[in-house]
């Protein structure tokens, strides 16, 4: 699951990406409110950590700016910025939750955890034609027939159903399910796509929901 921390202090920001990588996270860092909001344009994130005080463009300004343009990615503002007032402008500029410095990251990681767990329950399940994803129990059907998928092939399905219809680039697989800081070969994308067509064969006499599209990469048939 990939997150965003957008921190101008560096220390923090390697801080914070250290931690939550080693609670089970992809993390993505932004030192300044311009890179930030381009990559909350460019890469589907599950959450943001979001500081006020940037520079380029400050917190607040990226909050009004996403949640104008319809992104409704959960924001959790973390800032050293403690008054009422503050907090007020944050949440009612779109922000979902606020947490201010000092903190300690057993909250911050249970603040994100919570974000997470609302966000799922409010979606409940992404469903494209037989195939089916339960959000809050992380459980896949396919015409009817439970499938068993690991950590990593849950996600890469989830991008897949989140853009059904949509030619994905090996690319912006990789970037989303294993991170932008992944060194690895992107063939791992076409193993992974490999392992969900075998779990998704229910049918031999039937293709599997995931196409190729040559020159390009992978799309999920948007059949609804």
């Amino acid at each position: 699951m990939q997150l965003l921390v957008i921190e101008d202090n560096e220390a923090m920001a390697e801080a914070i990406q250290r931690g939550l990588i080693a609670e089970g996270f992809n993390v993505d860092v932004a030192n300044n409110g311009l890179d930030g909001i381009w990559r909350i344009r460019e890469f589907d994130y599950a959450a943001i950590v979001l500081d006020i005080m940037l520079p380029g463009m400050n917190g607040y300004e990226i909050c009004r700016t996403v949640r104008s343009e319809g992104i409704q990615t959960p924001i959790l503002m973390l800032t050293a910025k403690d008054g009422e007032y503050d907090i007020a402008e944050g949440l009612d500029l779109g922000a979902n939750d606020y947490l201010t410095k000092p903190f300690s990251f057993v909250v911050l990681t249970a603040r994100v955890r919570a974000l997470l767990r609302r966000q799922a329950s409010e979606t409940n399940a992404l469903v494209v034609g037989d195939l089916e994803l339960d959000m809050v129990t992380r459980s896949c059907t396919y015409k009817d027939h439970p499938v068993e998928l690991t950590s990593r092939e849950y996600s890469l399905l989830e991008i897949l159903i989140r853009h059904a219809g949509q030619p994905l680039t090996r690319g912006q697989l990789l970037n989303q399910v294993w991170g932008t800081d992944y060194a690895g070969s992107s063939n791992v994308v076409d193993v992974y796509v490999g392992y969900l067509r075998r779990k998704l064969a229910v049918d031999p006499q039937e293709p599997t929901p995931i196409e190729t599209v040559r020159g390009v990469g992978y799309r999920l048939m948007a059949e609804r």
